[in-house]
């Protein structure tokens, strides 16, 4: 949540987004958010239909894939950064189960690598999952996956719980 709202500020849409949003909810957000802390998931997903009426000027899909990269951005040029190595993006990537749990309480990731330049990404017994959370997860593993030195990234949810698959599954494939 704390990156999401770090790029709404970097944007200055951070009142804007704001402005659509509950005056309780505002409340919430405009405080002090902590990375360890809960927030509802309803009051979650109002921040979400906000974001993407104001960020993605009704495109769902651009506002969430671009909170998913500054969320890796953000992430990854920081307290995640020890995952991070140039020219391996499998590292990062098979890192996926202990990233989620810091993350996530419920549920849980695995990767399976394919190829020398391809993988799959599965979660599991996800608690909540909605299709923008889902594009947030492309958009972050797609940056993820450029940090660490892949090109012409291609990330494709196969599966999805918010479509009533069994699990998410995300195909991921890029050049070195």
């Amino acid at each position: 949540m704390r990156s999401r709202l770090e790029l709404l500020r970097n944007r200055g849409v951070f009142d804007a987004v704001m402005a659509q949003l509950p005056e309780a909810d505002r409340a919430v957000w405009s405080g002090i958010v902590l990375a360890g802390s809960w927030y509802s998931f309803e009051t979650s997903q109002r921040l979400d239909a906000a974001i993407a009426k104001v960020l993605g000027k009704g495109d769902t899909r651009k506002a969430f894939l671009e909170l998913g990269r500054a969320s890796a951005e953000t992430n990854l040029g920081g307290v995640h950064k020890a995952y991070v190595r140039p020219g391996n993006p499998h590292h990062l990537l098979s890192c996926a189960p202990q990233i989620y749990k810091q993350y996530y309480d419920k549920g849980h990731r695995t990767y399976e690598q394919l190829s020398a330049t391809s993988g799959v990404l599965r979660t599991f017994d996800a608690e909540d999952v909605t299709a923008n959370d889902c594009l947030t997860v492309v958009g972050w593993y797609e940056r993820a996956i450029e940090m660490c030195g892949g090109s012409d990234v291609r990330i494709k949810e196969t599966l999805c719980r918010a479509r009533g698959d069994g699990h998410c599954e995300y195909h991921c494939a890029w050049r070195l």
